[in-house]
Order: C-alpha cells, then sequence, then structure tokens
C-alpha cells in the first residue's frame, strides 16, 4: 500500500444508457457491484479513500455498509456531490480534504481495472498524470495532444513511451490534422493535491452541458507550465461501463480472469467458457468442474467434483460429488457426500451422505452413513413458518417419503418407501406411514363404461 495516495471514486452518475432503476454503479459482474470491485482494487493501494455519490446515494450506501461496513469512516469516505451548484466530473472533487499528497482520481464504473495497472500510472511523478488509450479509430473522442515529437507524427502507428500532455481537444474543436490523433483519454488520473486545490475552484461551467469538467483543470494547469505527464494503459482494462452491452463484455473479461486464477491453483475445467464462478468463490485442493456450472457467492469448494450443469450459491462442499444437474442452494455445507441428479439442497447439513436423485433437502441434518432415496421430500414450510429435520447416522430413507417437519429420525432407522412421516423415529426402528391398499375388481369399467 502506498502511504502517500489517497483514492477519488467518481459514482455520482445515474448511468441512464443503463435503462435500468438500478444505480449505474450497483449493477454487477460475477456477483460483486462495479463499484465495490473498483473499491477492492483501491484498498490495496491506499488507505484514504474517498467515494462520491449522488443518484440514488442511500441505495449506495447500503451496499457500501453491507461490503465494506467496518471501514467506513476510517478507510472509505462517502460525499454527497452538490449536483444542484456543482455538476460535473470537476464539481464532483469540490470539497474533498484528502490525507495525502497524491490524488487518483478513478470512476465508479470501470469494473476491470487493476491495482498493478494503476501502479505504474502512480509511478509517474509529473503533478499531473493522465491515462491514455491509443486507438486505431478515435472517432468519438476528444484527442490528447503529447509532445513535440508526437506532433510531428501525429498518426504514427505505435504509442510513444513516456509521453508529455499538451492539451486535449474535443473531436468538433479538433482541425482535420488532430483528428489523426490515436491518443485520447482513458478517464484516469493522478494529481499533486496542491494541484486541485488550485485548480477546482477556478473551473467554469461556461459550456454546453453546463457542467464544471475535471479535463479543464488540465487545461488550466497547463497553461500555466505545470508539467502533465501520460501513461498509456490497456483500452481492456480501462474500459468504461455505460450500457448493458458494456456490462455483459466487461463480465465476461472479468470471469476469464476468474478461471484462470482458479486453474492456475489446480481447477480442472472441462469447456470452461461454459462455466461461471463469482469473485468470492474459494478454491482449495484439486477440484473438478464440468461444463455448465455455476458457482456464485461465498461458495468454498475443497477437493471435490462438480458435475455438468450444477448450481451451487454460498455453499461449501468438501470432499464430495454434486451432479449433474443439482442445486446447492444458500447455506448448505456437504462433506463426504454424493449429491446426485435433479436433488436440491437448502441450509442443510449433510456428511457422509447419499442421495441419489430427485430428491428437496431443505432445513436438514443428515447424518453419516445415511441414504436418501429418489422423491424424498423434507416438508420444511407450514406456510407461516421454516421448520426443521434431523436425520441421524444410518438413517435408510425410501423412495418417495415426506418428511414433514419439525421431525427427528433417530440413528439406525428405516424409513418404508411412500410414507409420510409426521412424528419422530426412534433408534432402531421400522416407520411405515401409508394407507393399506385395497383392490376393488371391476371398477375400471363400472368408471368408463366400457373396456378398452
Amino acid at each position: 500500500m502506498d502511504s502517500s495516495l489517497s483514492v477519488v471514486i467518481l459514482a455520482a452518475g445515474a448511468g441512464t444508457r443503463m435503462k435500468s432503476p438500478t444505480p449505474k454503479v450497483l449493477h454487477t459482474l460475477c456477483g460483486k457491484s462495479m463499484l465495490a470491485l473498483i473499491i477492492n482494487q483501491a484498498l490495496e493501494l491506499s488507505d484514504d479513500i474517498h467515494i462520491v455519490l449522488y443518484h440514488q446515494a442511500q441505495r449506495v450506501q447500503d451496499m457500501l455498509q453491507c461490503e465494506f461496513g467496518a471501514l467506513l469512516d476510517s478507510t472509505l469516505h462517502i460525499h454527497i456531490q452538490d449536483v444542484d451548484r456543482f455538476p460535473g466530473t470537476g464539481g464532483a472533487l469540490r470539497g474533498i480534504e484528502s490525507k495525502h499528497h497524491r490524488v487518483l482520481v478513478l470512476n465508479g464504473d470501470m469494473p476491470l481495472v487493476r491495482s498493478s495497472s494503476l501502479k505504474t500510472l502512480c509511478a509517474r511523478t509529473e503533478p499531473i498524470v493522465m491515462s491514455l488509450f491509443w486507438l486505431q479509430n478515435p472517432d468519438g473522442y476528444g484527442r490528447v495532444v503529447l509532445d513535440s515529437d508526437e506532433i510531428h507524427t501525429i498518426a504514427q502507428a505505435n504509442p510513444p513511451k513516456n509521453p508529455k500532455v499538451l492539451k486535449i481537444i474535443e473531436q468538433k474543436d479538433a482541425s482535420a490534422q488532430e483528428l489523426e490523433i490515436r491518443s485520447v483519454n482513458a478517464g484516469v488520473y493522478v494529481f499533486d493535491r496542491d494541484v486541485l486545490t488550485r485548480y477546482i475552484p477556478r473551473l467554469s461551467n461556461a459550456n454546453a452541458q453546463k457542467e464544471y469538467y475535471l479535463t479543464d483543470v488540465v487545461a488550466l494547469a497547463r497553461d500555466e507550465g505545470v508539467a502533465i505527464g501520460g501513461v498509456f494503459v490497456s483500452e481492456g482494462e480501462y474500459m468504461g461501463v455505460n450500457d448493458k452491452i458494456h456490462l455483459t463484455k466487461a463480465q465476461e473479461v472479468l470471469l476469464a480472469r476468474l478461471r484462470e486464477h482458479a486453474m492456475a491453483q489446480g481447477v480442472m475445467m472441462d469447456m470452461p467458457h461454459t462455466i461461471y464462478i463469482e469473485s468470492d468463490v474459494v478454491f482449495e485442493g484439486e477440484c473438478v468442474l464440468e461444463n455448465g456450472v455455476r458457482i456464485c457467492g461465498k461458495s468454498v469448494i475443497r477437493d471435490s467434483h462438480i458435475k455438468a450443469h450444477s448450481v451451487i450459491e454460498s455453499s461449501v462442499v468438501i470432499k464430495s460429488d454434486v451432479g449433474p444437474m443439482a442445486h446447492l442452494r444458500p447455506n448448505s455445507h456437504i462433506t463426504r457426500t454424493h449429491i446426485g441428479n435433479f436433488v436440491e439442497l437448502k441450509s442443510a447439513h449433510l456428511e457422509g451422505v447419499k442421495a441419489g436423485h430427485l430428491s428437496y433437502l431443505g432445513d436438514c441434518e443428515i447424518g453419516e452413513g445415511s441414504n436418501i432415496g429418489a422423491g424424498v421430500i423434507t416438508c420444511n414450510y407450514d406456510g407461516k413458518a421454516k421448520h426443521k429435520s434431523i436425520i441421524g447416522k444410518n438413517v435408510f430413507v425410501g423412495s418417495d417419503c415426506q418428511l414433514v417437519a419439525p421431525v427427528r429420525l433417530e440413528s439406525n432407522t428405516l424409513i418404508a418407501a411412500g410414507s409420510t412421516i409426521t412424528h419422530n423415529v426412534p433408534s432402531g426402528a421400522l416407520a411405515i406411514a401409508r394407507t393399506k391398499q385395497h383392490n376393488k375388481p371391476g371398477f375400471f369399467a363400472k368408471f368408463f363404461g366400457k373396456t378398452k
């Protein structure tokens, strides 16, 4: 962590192009909001992070409290932008007092930025450092005019090293020659604190949008001879997310990173491009993920095999196999257990259990050596509240049974197929809870009127 660096994250915008009631910075990639992703990177750089909010500020603050509650006020500082008087990116920095001399300004809609590349940006020592893209087709971007060497080779194939920034020109104001410039503003900056102190109050909103722009700080400083450095960064890493198309593309990049990280830890993946994993998932030991697997939330997978098209949500899987086409809903914990086709668990704790097919096991504990037959259901909800089923060790539950919670099946018991169990079963017993079968001769013809 750089003890001389403060960070400001701009997260006040509405994000109208997302066409969603959800604030732009709260849209998620791989289980985390864009804002949370960039805060996590900032935390690797600084102990003084300022987050500027406005649109649906309370909703964003609720997320921050949930994700980073322990760091609020001590490390993370929330500011509400005075948009009525000072709109725009320049207005967002008014009133912010940084702890450290250098200030890194990030955007809350850049979820792919990594701390390693930000460190490269912060390594430059000029009073102002700009991040730059080098684009083959810069149409639509404001051009960044670099030092004299670059001006003479304005359309060169490769970006210059360690460039100095002369000025920023909006596309509509650029000459025909300047339109050939391939260097454009990537939107991330590093400032000396006194540069912001000097120029933020001098910003003007005399423009078509009537906003205060952070880019004008660069222009004012350059006019007064302040040195401005440039660093070319990856367009893919610094891409801004402005709509659902961008969001999907960004998630694919993040997914690729998460898959590669997991495989580097020893996870085997069949058809990796079909596998979805989220940022908080932890893999331990040697694991196998088959095609179509989806693992979400704060899940832990240790020495286990997750078979095709299974879904695991905020659960723990240890030395077990799951699927294919099984579903572990949140708060499930299984150890040395076989979960087969079309088995669904929810808040279930299973240790050394076999549940091979077509079962729903919710709000239950099942002990070692127990076998759950096909079609078994724990009836955990009475319409008002959830109730728990406790199943001991070495319990054999036959096919198509309903266990009506709250209920306890003691160890070493048998439940006959087709039973509806409403009372506790003592150890060593066989429980049969089904009506006696009656066959009524001739009823088919009587009912349908004829024999087919």
